[in-house]
């Protein structure tokens, strides 16, 4: 599922503060947690899955959050963290600066300690945050920082469009699929972007590097969505984007994989969870063939060299596990 929620209702009144710190501490990244309402505290979550990014929707309680060098040591997600605070006010000190923050948007950096606290709250504070990968951010992270611990207007402009457009994705999500959701991922960094690049003062400046990230992720994503098209080729995709062969191999130089390395290995990826389902009873060809492979001896061949056994022992050895597993 491409988003799920989960309520510190469904534990007794004594342990729901502790349940919440546990599961932001494993899910969100470490934080130290104090309340002084844990006798009588709230909170619910939604999670959804975004693809290129995670987006959050909290409300809790009035409490405190310190994340310190030592919570960083313990885990770090590497990501820039946008708060649009829609109900409630949170206080965001990060970098030695100060934010109070109502109704507006407040950006934070995982990797710097920080502390926030909720102030003049009579119910409970309400957040739509979204995690962003620094890497995926197409601005100099040199300038982003700028922005820290600085109070975003989301009553107008691109702050207001970002804004509704987050609440409308929360309010939609049941009636997403978990493609869809995946790809609203691309749409929420572009507007993010445009909105941390309208706070810098320069909204038309796109530096080279930013405009190559960023068409990266939109290649990333088509091929994501292709992945069951035999003529997925690098031209076709390149046509599709309407840049170059060249340009596009040029994304791809200093990664890991070529574009046609990246499309093999997230078809593979595909074949190798399908063919370990539990429900699964088609050939392995047509398997193969669904997500592109119009060869099964080349699929054959590919599926071994990457996981070191054929497909029909890799579907042989996933029932036996399952079989060990449940006893039958």
């Amino acid at each position: 599922m491409g988003w799920s929620s989960a309520s510190a209702a469904a534990v007794s009144p004594a342990d729901r503060f502790d349940w919440f710190c546990a599961t932001v501490s494993s899910d969100v990244m470490p934080f130290s947690l104090s309340t002084d309402r844990a006798a009588d505290f709230h909170a619910t979550m939604t999670d959804l899955d975004l693809g290129t990014v995670r987006m959050s929707a909290f409300a809790f309680s009035p409490m405190s959050a310190r994340r310190s060098a030592a919570h960083i040591r313990q885990g770090d997600p590497e990501s820039y963290q946008l708060n649009f605070v829609s109900a409630g006010t949170l206080w965001v000190n990060q970098l030695g600066r100060d934010a109070l923050v109502t109704g507006d948007i407040v950006l934070s950096n995982t990797s710097r300690p920080s502390e926030t606290a909720c102030l003049r709250v009579a119910g409970p504070v309400r957040t739509l945050t979204l995690q962003i990968p620094r890497s995926a951010l197409p601005l100099r992270p040199n300038r982003v920082d700028r922005l820290l611990a600085q109070r975003i207007p989301a009553r107008h402009g691109t702050g207001a469009i970002l804004a509704g457009f987050l609440g409308t994705l929360l309010d939609q999500r049941q009636h997403c699929g978990d493609e869809e959701l995946s790809r609203m991922g691309a749409v929420t960094l572009d507007l993010v972007t445009a909105c941390l690049a309208q706070q810098l003062g320069d909204p038309e400046e796109r530096p080279a590097e930013a405009c190559a990230q960023t068409m990266l992720h939109r290649v990333h994503g088509f091929i994501e969505h292709n992945l069951g098209d035999p003529d997925l080729t690098p031209q076709a995709i390149a046509s599709r984007h309407h840049i170059s062969l060249r340009t596009l191999y040029a994304l791809f130089q200093g990664r890991p994989e070529s574009v046609a390395g990246f499309i093999r290995r997230r078809r593979l990826e595909r074949c190798h969870a399908d063919l370990a389902r539990p429900a699964s009873r088609e050939p392995v060809q047509a398997i193969a063939a669904r997500w592109g492979f119009a060869s099964a001896t080349a699929f054959t061949r590919s599926f071994r060299d990457a996981y070191g056994t054929t497909p029909t022992e890799h579907r042989e050895n996933a029932r036996r596990a399952r079989q060990a597993e449940t006893g039958h």
